[in-house]
């Protein structure tokens, strides 16, 4: 059981930016082998800092970073005219199943509908029922760099 629970904005200068590259490379970086883990972590230091989109989140569990989510203008470059996207949500093993997940998502929603945005979009091959739990609805199902994903949408009130 967490006993505090803290999702904060990730800043440029912050000393778990390293690390949070590293979790994000290891999980996606196979989906883009064009792109190196200096290239990620640089992408992903432009990311940081800012807010509205894009913006990256750190969920802190009694102090120490257990998972993170970013806020993106794009993130297929095939549906380019899509966004912006809730992306990289990702949370340590061993803290799974606690709600993390969720207030991430939650937390980059209240991100984009603070900025006046209406309706985000992710993709994913294997957490659907994760996302429709939080009122995601499946827009469409295509193969993306080798794999089945499904395009997910939330429409954000304004």
């Amino acid at each position: 059981m967490i006993e505090t629970l803290e999702i904060r904005r990730l800043l440029p200068g912050s000393p778990h930016l390293l690390m949070v590259g590293k979790w994000q490379y290891e999980q996606w970086g196979d989906l883009y082998p064009e792109t190196s883990q200096e290239a990620w972590q640089q992408e992903l230091h432009r990311e940081c800092g800012t807010r509205g989109v894009p913006a990256v989140f750190l969920a802190l569990a009694e102090g120490r970073p257990v998972g993170t989510a970013s806020l993106v203008k794009a993130d297929m470059e095939v549906r380019r005219e899509l966004g912006p996207w809730l992306a990289s949500v990702y949370v340590l093993p061993e803290w799974r199943e606690q709600g993390i997940a969720s207030r991430l998502v939650r937390r980059v929603e209240h991100e984009a509908q603070e900025t006046g945005v209406t309706r985000l979009y992710l993709f994913t091959p294997d957490q659907q029922a994760l996302y429709r739990r939080l009122d995601w609805k499946d827009k469409e199902t295509l193969e993306y760099r080798g794999m089945s994903v499904t395009i997910m949408m939330r429409c954000l009130a304004t």
